[in-house]
């Protein structure tokens, strides 16, 4: 009798502890994500439509002029030092709050900076380099970049596919992902609206997906749009936003990009929603980041878009990509858009390992929210212990995983045969074959 009262009085304790435990860890999530509130990163780096407009009115021959509104980061500094007091979690835990805090902390900091050099030095803090190496730690994003631009020029000019891309307005995209967010989300699904006032063509946030009027879309983009911003975006925001005890899986923050972004790149990948045009305007950006870099002004990128798409309205906008927050004289970049690439590396490489060592379990873990991969450890801990909830909202191919688990045991294996070899003997077979005339034409 003796040893079973010790049982239950140590299960009691055990249930206190955690009890304790989570009341820690949700009051400084709390107190992150109240801190975050106030970071809007790209809310406060956007350019007025009218930016836009008086830049093609001056012929595009003088640097756009850019007023920011005051951006004060008291408010978030003060929340932050507020929130790290209440890291008393056990240290994984720990580890993982002070790295949100500072990410949160130095954002507030680049938007305080923008306009001025300092604002690259947050940037490159938060984002990266494109020089900087990946986990290969032998290339770099840019060499990948580079090496894309290369192979895409080969097939410059030839057709690849069977029919031109139907042109598709504004106003059909909208109807289409409306269609599907409502399939995807139910009750919970995001308003889906047009409005003028947008410099990019798309936008989605967890309540609302805003779509510019006017703007022209091809059908592929459509399908990239759902696949990306609708089944990762708005679903990590509402996965996130069901968490009671972890609230900063609701809050879209700095250190969560490559991953979030990568998820999103992959959803177009797996879903073949992606071309190599989407393909090459994410390499571009990685490019042109390391003009701006380098020296290049606003004028010297733009005309590098314009040679490259030769529409005006598009090479300003992936230009304004590049400048936001910056210098537009040069020098000084906003860096974000070099983690598409490499978040989708991330992604791809984390997803084939996973399969390889037959952990697939982990998959669902990489929606419950806005996270890194780096933080799955400690998001897998804290839902063994029903502190962190499952994600109700998955992607299609996340869902039913009978292909990705096939591509990606395939895709594994791949990498077990040396490409060296077998690329010397399928080169001398290709040199014997003569050039192929387009049927179409």
């Amino acid at each position: 009798m003796r040893f079973r009262g010790a049982f239950l009085n140590l299960t009691r304790y055990d249930t206190m502890s955690e009890n304790r435990e989570t009341l820690r860890i949700r009051n400084a999530c709390g107190l992150l994500s109240q801190a975050s509130r106030s970071v809007r990163i790209l809310t406060h780096l956007s350019w007025p439509v009218q930016v836009r407009e008086r830049f093609f009115a001056d012929k595009e021959k003088e640097l756009p002029r850019v007023v920011y509104s005051e951006f004060d980061p008291s408010d978030a500094l003060e929340r932050v030092v507020l929130a790290r007091a209440s890291f008393k979690c056990e240290q994984i835990v720990n580890e993982w709050l002070h790295i949100s805090a500072f990410n949160i902390e130095t954002a507030a900091k680049m938007l305080a900076a923008r306009g001025t050099p300092d604002f690259f030095r947050y940037s490159a803090e938060l984002y990266g380099l494109p020089h900087d190496l990946l986990s290969d730690h032998e290339n770099s994003t840019l060499q990948l970049a580079m090496q894309f631009d290369s192979t895409f020029e080969k097939f410059e000019g030839m057709e690849l596919a069977g029919l031109d891309d139907s042109i598709v307005t504004a106003s059909e995209v909208a109807s289409a992902i409306r269609l599907e967010v409502q399939k995807a989300f139910g009750e919970k699904a995001p308003k889906v609206s047009l409005v003028d006032d947008l410099s990019a063509n798309a936008l989605a946030g967890p309540s609302r997906i805003r779509i510019r009027r006017g703007a022209i879309f091809t059908d592929r983009d459509v399908q990239q749009l759902i696949h990306h911003e609708a089944h990762v975006h708005v679903g990590t925001w509402l996965n996130g936003l069901a968490q009671p005890n972890v609230s900063i899986l609701a809050a879209s923050r700095p250190g969560t990009t490559a991953t979030q972004e990568g998820l999103a790149v992959f959803s177009e990948f797996i879903t073949g929603s992606m071309d190599l045009n989407r393909f090459r305007r994410l390499a571009d950006r990685v490019i042109a980041i390391q003009m701006a870099i380098d020296g290049a002004d606003f004028l010297d990128v733009y005309r590098f878009y314009l040679e490259r798409i030769g529409d005006r309205e598009q090479a300003f906008e992936n230009t304004r990509r590049v400048f936001r927050g910056g210098l537009l004289s040069g020098g000084s970049p906003f860096t974000k858009d070099i983690l598409y690439l490499e978040g989708l590396l991330k992604v791809h490489n984390f997803l084939r390992t996973m399969v390889s060592v037959g952990r697939a379990d982990c998959l669902r873990l990489l929606f419950c929210g806005k996270l890194d991969l780096e933080n799955l450890p400690v998001v897998g801990i804290l839902a063994s212990r029903g502190i962190c909830h499952p994600p109700k909202f998955l992607p299609p191919w996340a869902k039913d995983m009978r292909f990705l688990l096939c591509y990606l045991t395939y895709s594994s294996f791949l990498n077990k045969i040396d490409l060296a070899q077998v690329k010397v003997h399928y080169e001398q077979m290709l040199q014997a074959i003569p050039r192929q005339a387009d049927p179409r034409n």
